[in-house]
């Protein structure tokens, strides 16, 4: 490393410019490709007194009017927590575009809010071309490496980048938010209250590798305990603060980002957890129509690595947990990856046999008609051409096979479920009640 590049001493404030060839040299070696104008070129943001770095926020110092400067080490810490994550290019989060979401400017000199930023800069005219080329980045990050563009049958184009990035922009824009709440004035009746802490000017975080009081309040999340167990979306969701409490817990499933959405279950209606939204996104089904799911890989974190943690969270839900079930899209998803796993044909290739072609999950009816309901698994895209349907599976079959499974895969989540576990469900305003056309629970 060239010393000219570090013009200060190690504990001291270098320019932003230094501050820019110090980072990259830090991170070449990152898992994270990072960018060369991450303190200079937008949406940096030295003038609003911080530079987020990865999920790290460093404080700008302007001295005298001068130029702002940044303390080194802080450049270092932030360059250190980069640099220890590990990224899997192959588990990919979808970040757009989604249906129906119109084109969102964000302004130079705004607030990260990466995925709108992503967003609009792909759906510019000209702008997926022009990404390979383009200056901006994201809290530090050259993104466009990072991106994955997919075609689904030709017509339409999505846009993916990989789980541990997208956690990572997450944690930066919950960090900056925190940060900026942070540093807001106070009202005045606190500040007549504390004239002395109010006069006092902002003070760079300290730059010898020690955390500070006020770092430690502003990153500190709560742990989940089920305060909102049993409550119904609809009736949460429309409370005033609701958002900003969210905020404040760290994810029920990942618990290590920060939650971003209140989780829901869609058939039931009751509310679940609150997630970050790289968990709120894995967890979404890969609809391509409203009652079809093509099962890709992201499933085998859903019901094989991390199965415990994911079918505790979908129990959260009081109509899940008494029937001891799924909702219907993830009960389809399950029944086609796992159930159905012994059924899918394998063919020849380079090192062994790779299974046929993709899995996909069709069904007809609802859960309200459980007897008239019927998971349809089938294979797209088979090398040979051979094979189509591999299963019709009723939904009755498919919710016993998943409790017989549930037992054997998770036996502490199966056993706080079903029917005699009706205790503690909320009885308004959606009880669960006897299914009339046939044994079980329904919700109505």
């Amino acid at each position: 490393m060239s010393q000219r590049a570090i013009p200060g001493h190690p504990d001291g404030l270098i320019t932003l410019a230094a501050a820019d060839v110090l980072w990259v040299d830090l991170t070449s070696g990152s898992a994270v490709p990072t960018a060369s104008g991450a303190f200079t070129r937008p949406p940096a943001r030295a003038g609003a007194g911080y530079i987020l770095l990865g999920s790290q926020v460093v404080t700008t110092v302007a001295a005298d009017g001068g130029p702002c400067s940044v303390v080194e080490a802080e450049v270092r810490r932030a360059a250190a927590v980069l640099n220890a994550l590990v990224v899997d290019r192959e588990d990919l989060v979808r970040i757009g575009p989604f249906r129906g979401a119109p084109r969102q400017e964000v302004a130079e000199d705004a607030p990260l809010h990466w995925r709108r930023r992503v967003t609009g800069h792909l759906q510019k005219p000209g702008g997926r071309e022009r990404a390979a080329g383009s200056p901006d980045h994201l809290a530090g990050i050259d993104w466009r490496q990072l991106l994955v563009k997919r075609t689904h049958e030709g017509t339409r184009q999505t846009w993916w980048l990989p789980r541990a990035a997208v956690r990572l922009l997450d944690a930066a824009e919950h960090a900056e938010a925190r940060w900026v709440r942070a540093a807001r004035p106070r009202p005045a009746s606190t500040a007549t209250s504390e004239p002395e802490a109010s006069s006092r000017p902002r003070q760079a975080p300290a730059s010898d590798g020690r955390t500070t009081d006020s770092e430690v309040r502003t990153t500190q999340l709560r742990t989940y305990r089920a305060e909102l167990e049993g409550q119904t979306y609809a009736t949460l969701s429309r409370k005033p603060g609701i958002a900003r409490k969210v905020a404040g817990w760290a994810c029920a499933v990942c618990r290590s980002a920060p939650a971003a959405v209140l989780d829901h279950c869609h058939e039931h209606g009751y509310v679940r957890a609150p997630v970050c939204q790289s968990c709120n996104t894995q967890e979404r089904p890969d609809h391509l129509y409203s009652d079809d799911i093509r099962v890709a890989d992201r499933y085998r974190r859903l019901f094989d690595t991390h199965a415990d943690d994911w079918l505790r969270h979908w129990h959260r839900c009081p109509g899940c947990r008494a029937r001891t079930v799924l909702p219907l899209p993830h009960l389809a998803a399950w029944t086609a990856h796992t159930a159905c796993r012994p059924l899918r044909p394998t063919h020849r290739a380079s090192g062994g046999r790779r299974p046929c072609g993709v899995l996909r999950v069709s069904w007809t009816g609802s859960q309200n008609a459980p007897r008239s309901c019927l998971l349809t698994v089938s294979v797209d895209f088979c090398p040979s051409g051979e094979h189509r349907i591999l299963a019709e599976v009723p939904y009755r079959e498919a919710a016993e096979q998943f409790r017989v499974w549930l037992a054997d895969a998770a036996p502490a989540v199966a056993a706080a479920a079903g029917p005699d576990r009706l205790d503690g469900l909320p009885a308004e305003p959606r009880p669960v009640i006897a299914d009339t056309s046939g044994d079980g629970l329904s919700l109505f």
